[in-house]
């Protein structure tokens, strides 16, 4: 090779050392910049900021009828019942007032069907599930279902105050279940649980007089009580870690993610969660908590 072509050839070397690393320098700051753009900061969670289904709007979905105590009067806009409540909270976190929230009619199965969305956030007791997420977008859980003891009202074990009052009972509960885990975790009653294959046959039982109580969910309980099985009561709940989550159901991706984490953590701290959780899940849902 000549000198001068050896000249030609450094030059052209050089030269496209220089034209890659400035471009891998664009390609990182780029790549910084849009990771940036797509962070929710605390200053854009504003009515103002926010992108939402209408412009200046908080649209929340949830289901017809709604059945309390989650909704009140079948009136998602009174503000009364446990997601009623929540919803307005959470408005308010974000800067809303109560006549900027709207409340959309939602069937439950739609809510987590694949596209878009005439909602900016659904309530409606949605359990967060993988095979959800893969359509949809959940907020950070608000609630995790405690489980419940459903007995006769007016039995023997319609009143008590605690776990321990159940160490006598016969007790049914579908197998494979973390309400059968609870039983045998927490409760551990002196005869072994009366175990079923599916909840049909749990309530089946119960009515039969088989068993003197089931344990289930909560919302599994409530739902027995007011609509299958008449003449009965929720004796009490309890806590069991691993329970069922429900989140705040967003279209897949949405840019609200960040900002409705950020005022659900925010009710969570300050006790404003656990104040709606304790007067419409305890209280008025007559099932009371127990030792």
């Amino acid at each position: 090779m000549s000198r001068n072509r050896l000249v030609l050839f450094l030059i052209a070397v050089f030269a496209l050392a220089l034209l890659v690393g400035c471009g891998s320098s664009d390609d990182s700051s780029s790549d910084e910049s849009s990771s940036g753009d797509s962070t929710t900061t605390a200053s854009s969670c504003t009515p103002e900021d926010l992108s939402t289904f209408k412009d200046g709007i908080l649209t929340i979905g949830t289901d017809s009828p709604a059945y309390p105590p989650y909704f009140e009067d079948d009136d998602p806009t009174n503000g009364k019942g446990f997601e009623s409540a929540l919803g307005y909270a959470i408005a308010a976190q974000l800067g809303f007032n109560d006549s900027q929230v709207e409340w959309a009619t939602v069937p439950f199965n739609a809510s987590y069907a694949p596209g878009p969305k005439n909602f900016d956030f659904d309530l409606n007791q949605i359990s967060i599930t993988p095979a959800r997420e893969k359509a949809v977008t959940f907020s950070v859980p608000y609630y995790t279902a405690n489980q419940a003891i459903l007995v006769e009202k007016g039995g023997d074990l319609d009143g008590i105050t605690s776990l321990d009052e159940l160490k006598d009972a016969s007790i049914g509960v579908q197998v494979g279940t973390t309400s059968y885990e609870a039983v045998e975790e927490l409760i551990q009653p002196d005869e072994t649980p009366r175990t079923f294959d599916n909840s049909n046959d749990v309530v089946t039982a119960f009515k039969q007089g088989q068993v003197d109580a089931i344990v289930v969910d909560l919302p599994t309980a409530i739902y027995l009580r007011d609509a299958e099985l008449s003449g009965t009561v929720v004796a009490g709940q309890f806590e069991q870690e691993g329970g069922d989550e429900w989140g705040a159901l967003m279209a897949k991706d949405s840019e609200l993610k960040g900002c409705l984490d950020k005022a659900i953590t925010t009710l969570k701290d300050d006790g404003t969660l656990e104040e709606i959780t304790n007067q419409w899940m305890a209280d008025s849902a007559k099932a009371p908590l127990l030792d």
